[in-house]
């Protein structure tokens, strides 16, 4: 067992999947945040354990030809991004390894090789932010937390958001400091304003700026829309109400102080209508290469019904409905249907159709109705598909289920569950949605083994 505080010499060899360095010392896995594969490492141990220890990294004895210097300066104190510390080459690099790692150890596929869609820019892709929001020797500040905890380190400008959002940030903070509008106090539940969140269409550039307060309303909210309409692109201010305790960021009820309560934005030629609750992925460029891929790879044809399962806004269900016969998206967030059926009026699409209900109760209502789904496209949450949907694609027995996924590990189980109910990997891509941050999207097609037993 290594001994605590001790400073050893190791050279790293692989990478956690949050993106850590990863050494061996005398057997034992040491977790080196910072590093990079292929650096020879002085690393003091700050936890040890029988088989794995937590290091800081102490002195780098071997440079990597991939460290960069950090653009960002608060960098290793935000928990926002990941990989400052790295050129964008070595962290696309791990994050497919990350994807065909998962695939070879959890879902039993031998993947040699997986390409990865890699982003056009590591800045200002960010189409939304939420932005935490406490009181600092009596005044409101906010930034984002430190990894791991709810310490607030403020930034005055993210690299990964556009300027506009960090303009809103200060907007806000400046209204609070000036009327003195007290922060919210996670300890004490008293206080008004928790978070400061904004969309930002990448096309429309409107900005949706989203107040959630401890209360019924925000003092002088006059005065605050004046201010928000010097920012270039300010389309609506609203109001979310969150009284309740934990951790849980917007509340069940909307006060809409300006415009609409809803910005639009354009996704693969199809025009959306995005309120505060609507799920959209957070980098437009390359959320319509993601999109396009998984339209792809089903292989949809005009005599297809597709469900797409876990369907947000209805971006994916929409973009599909060109080449298919019909198509069912289901959501569990009821604003976010309301906004699918929006959409799809708006952009004249009329076969398609949205239900609102959890993936599996909504799969097996359809069946019930003699609905059989030929495709079948799930964008679940990080946990991943529930038994039930499990269950239901296994009784609906589509021809293809495209998965697209926010998280390998998850992915790969689900897919070691597909094959066992008569499913087969037929290809798999990883896709970089979030540059200098730790998280990749991947996208699998999985096709039905006709020779294989569903039952």
């Amino acid at each position: 067992m290594l001994i605590k505080n001790q400073i050893y010499e190791t050279v790293v060899t692989d990478y956690t999947a949050e993106g850590q360095g990863v050494a061996k010392i005398e057997g034992c896995a040491v977790f080196i945040p910072n590093a990079i594969v292929g650096e020879r490492v002085q690393v003091r141990i700050e936890k040890a354990q029988k088989t794995w220890a937590a290091g800081k990294l102490v002195q780098i004895l071997d440079k990597s030809p991939h460290r960069v210097d950090r653009e960002c300066p608060v960098a290793k104190l935000c928990g926002g991004c990941d990989f400052w510390h790295m050129d964008y080459a070595e962290e696309t690099r791990l994050k497919a390894h990350r994807v065909r790692q998962a695939l070879c150890r959890l879902a039993g596929e031998n993947v040699e090789d997986l390409p990865i869609l890699s982003a056009p820019t590591c800045y200002g892709y960010r189409n939304k932010a939420q932005y935490p929001v406490t009181q600092r020797k009596g005044k409101a500040v906010a930034g984002f937390f430190r990894a791991g905890s709810h310490d607030i380190i403020e930034n005055d400008r993210c690299r990964i958001c556009p300027p506009e959002m960090d303009q809103v940030k200060d907007a806000v903070i400046a209204h609070m400091n000036y009327f003195r509008i007290p922060a919210y106090d996670e300890q004490t539940h008293k206080g008004l304003v928790r978070h400061i969140y904004v969309r930002q269409g990448q096309v429309s550039r409107q900005l949706l700026v989203c107040v959630v307060i401890n209360g019924d309303g925000i003092p002088h909210g006059r005065e605050l829309v004046e201010r928000l309409k010097k920012i270039p692109g300010f389309a609506t201010l609203v109001l979310s109400v969150n009284t309740k305790k934990g951790n849980v960021i917007l509340g069940d009820r909307e006060i809409v102080l300006h415009g609409k309560g809803w910005i639009e934005d354009t996704l693969c030629g199809l025009t959306f209508r995005l309120s505060p609750r609507s799920f959209y992925q957070v980098n437009h460029h390359q959320a319509q290469r993601l999109y396009e891929a998984a339209i792809a790879q089903a292989g949809i044809t005009k005599e297809d019904t597709v469900l797409d399962l876990y369907c947000g806004v209805g971006t994916i269900t929409l973009a599909m409905a060109s080449a298919a016969g019909q198509v069912i998206g289901v959501e569990v967030v009821p604003q976010a249907v309301e906004d699918a059926e929006e959409n799809a009026r708006r952009n004249g699409i009329e076969n398609v159709r949205f239900l609102c209900g959890d993936a599996g109760q909504a799969a097996l209502e359809l069946e019930q109705q003699g609905i059989q789904a030929d495709v079948v496209v799930v964008d679940p949450p990080r946990k991943g598909l529930n038994a039930d949907t499990i269950e239901a694609l296994r009784r609906f027995a589509p021809r293809t289920i495209v998965y697209v996924s926010c998280d390998p590990a998850t992915m790969a189980r689900d897919v070691a569950l597909l094959k066992e109910r008569g499913y087969r990997l037929k290809n798999a891509m990883a896709t970089d949605l979030f540059p200098r941050c730790a998280h990749v999207e991947s996208i699998v097609c999985l096709t039905r083994c006709n020779e294989l037993p569903l039952a």
